[in-house]
């Protein structure tokens, strides 16, 4: 990473000279206090679908956990390895956000593979990962086919974290209290449009 043509070193750069004099205090800021969040992000790794650069958030603000197709397990606390599990829980316990959101995207490769099978060499971990939510978003579809068949299945896929979410009981707890807020989003890659789950309802652009 040495070399100067490498993209990431030449984004570091670019981040030292035109980023980081004006935003020195806010990070001296954050790490003497620590972080305090408001928002936990459940999104894809997408490369196109980035919760930072879409909520053009601060340093501090977000919590975010990306993996494939932004799936959320069921609670299961069973002394295995579950990577968005964990956290969840230490976003919830320990920074106490005040709302989870689950950010789903246009064109996912993710979903896509739930409806037509993972690529053949992703058998290892990409074919179990999204076979659990797979059932679902199949049904759905079989029901409702027609040309938005994948944007259909984006949605679902993002209302099944959110209720998955809700088998934990510290996250139905504070929702119930109040105290915490579930929200479900779908980012248009080609439009740029944020649309919201308005209750059992369809997913409507964002004011």
């Amino acid at each position: 990473m040495s070399d100067s043509s490498d993209e990431l070193t030449a984004g570091y750069r670019r981040f030292r000279t035109e980023h980081w004099p004006a935003a020195k205090a806010e990070y001296e800021a954050l790490a003497t206090h620590g972080q305090k969040p408001h928002t936990l992000v459940v999104a894809c790794s997408d490369s196109r679908a980035d919760p930072a650069l879409i909520f053009d958030a601060a340093p501090g603000e977000l919590f975010v956990v990306r993996n494939v197709a932004n799936l959320v397990p069921p609670y299961q606390p069973d002394g295995q390895l579950h990577g968005v599990s964990a956290a969840l829980e230490f976003g919830v316990k320990v920074l106490n956000v005040s709302r989870i959101v689950v950010m789903g995207h246009a064109y996912c490769g993710g979903v896509h593979a739930m409806l037509n099978g993972a690529p053949d060499t992703c058998g290892d971990f990409v074919a179990p990962w999204v076979a659990q939510a797979a059932p679902v978003v199949r049904l759905i579809c079989e029901s409702f086919p027609g040309e938005e068949t994948e944007r259909l299945a984006e949605e679902t896929v993002v209302r099944l974290s959110l209720e998955n979410l809700r088998t934990f009981p510290w996250i139905a707890e504070r929702e119930a209290a109040g105290e915490l807020t579930l929200t479900g989003l779908h980012f248009g890659i080609a439009n740029g449009v944020l649309t919201a789950l308005n209750g059992p309802g369809r997913f409507e652009p964002l004011g």
